[in-house]
């Protein structure tokens, strides 16, 4: 069986429109001069990437992937997006999980393993065009700085794979808490931090030996890490608890921690480049905080789209883009005026999100 037909890859679908939902006010275009960028959203239900244009907030492709596809990152070149693969049943938030559904899915639901990898989509060409093995089921992955390693998150096997790119060679496999989710790069690219949801924990791997350098208590499902610009401090919401929890990155301690508002379940942190702001969606709380993250405390929240997940910045970090799973949809939230300015029609179960410049195409004049 050739890879296209063992993957269920097809070509570029040209078929979306955009469709404003109700109550969504209209895009200032003052807002996107700059460079063209795309938002690439990774479908979970649907097995697709949706491309939405970042100026105009319009989706204008769709490109099959696979089963189930979560973490999603850029190649540092822009050329490609990765993305984690798996063919793990979807288990459903923490509440409505059981212990059946969670270890090893005992209750009778398929496992395809043959699913689960990082695939390679070419932007340019429209299409997935490797899967790089990686591990059982993973889920969230980063990305040394130079672009030649991954730091896979298997969650169903409750490891870390370290992967070369160039051609998909195991180099470690590292032990960690159960139901490992995000991981993050430290900014010196010398640890990768990965949250630890079933440990309550997070583990700091060294980023070239792959060795175990410390395991953090935070407790309440921890779902991602964002770092400091300097490095300096690892920013990581536990979920259940409704917290956030800022680590020391010196001592590789929890050295401070505060309560986010009542509702919130925060899942996704994603620090603005100057480093003033953190921001942070809260799943079932329906918002994104705004936080001082040299004050410990949330300045204002916004009101997004249902379950708001995964989430990332414009290149000039005017813009914020949040997927919302149960109601197929992209908020768009405008930094400078703090409030939600438009919503994008996503595939089903919008989870990741990645913003990547727009790729050039070479065209060919016609004889």
């Amino acid at each position: 069986m050739n890879f296209i037909s063992r993957w269920g890859v097809a070509v570029l679908s040209l078929s979306l429109l955009a469709v404003p939902r109700a109550g969504a006010a209209t895009h200032d275009p003052a807002a996107s001069r700059g460079s063209a960028y795309w938002v690439c959203v990774t479908n979970e239900r649907s097995g697709d990437l949706t491309i939405v244009d970042g100026k105009s907030h319009r989706p204008i492709a769709t490109i099959a992937l696979g089963k189930r596809p979560r973490g999603i990152l850029a190649s540092p070149d822009g050329r490609f997006v990765y993305v984690a693969l798996s063919g793990a049943p979807i288990a459903g938030p923490p509440g409505e999980r059981n212990a059946t559904t969670v270890a090893g899915f005992p209750d009778g639901r398929a496992v395809d393993r043959f699913a689960d990898g990082i695939g390679v989509v070419d932007l340019a060409r429209r299409q997935v065009v490797r899967v790089i093995p990686a591990g059982a089921d993973p889920e969230e992955f980063a990305l040394d700085h130079d672009g030649t390693h991954l730091y896979v998150s298997n969650e169903g096997a409750g490891t870390v794979t370290v992967v070369r790119v160039a051609d998909g060679r195991v180099e470690h496999t590292v032990r960690v808490d159960n139901e490992p989710q995000g991981i993050t790069v430290s900014p010196d690219g010398r640890s990768a931090y990965v949250a630890c949801e079933a440990g309550g924990s997070v583990f700091v791997i060294d980023g070239k030996t792959g060795e175990r350098v410390g395991r953090i208590s935070t407790g309440g499902r921890p779902r991602s890490v964002a770092f400091s610009p300097d490095g300096s401090c690892a920013f990581v919401p536990s979920e259940t608890d409704g917290k956030l929890n800022v680590i020391d990155a010196a001592s590789l301690r929890v050295k401070s921690s505060f309560s986010l508002p009542a509702d919130a379940r925060p899942v996704k942190a994603v620090m603005s480049p100057d480093g003033k702001t953190l921001y942070v969606t809260t799943g079932s709380g329906g918002t994104v905080c705004l936080i001082d993250p040299l004050a410990d405390r949330v300045r204002r929240t916004i009101r997004v789209g249902e379950r708001p997940g995964g989430a990332a910045l414009s290149p000039d970090g005017r813009m914020l883009y949040v997927a919302n799973g149960p109601s197929d949809d992209v908020s768009v939230v405008d930094t400078k005026m703090g409030r939600e300015i438009a919503r994008v029609a996503a595939g089903g179960g919008p989870w990741g999100v990645a913003v990547v410049a727009e790729p050039k195409v070479k065209r060919v004049a016609a004889r």
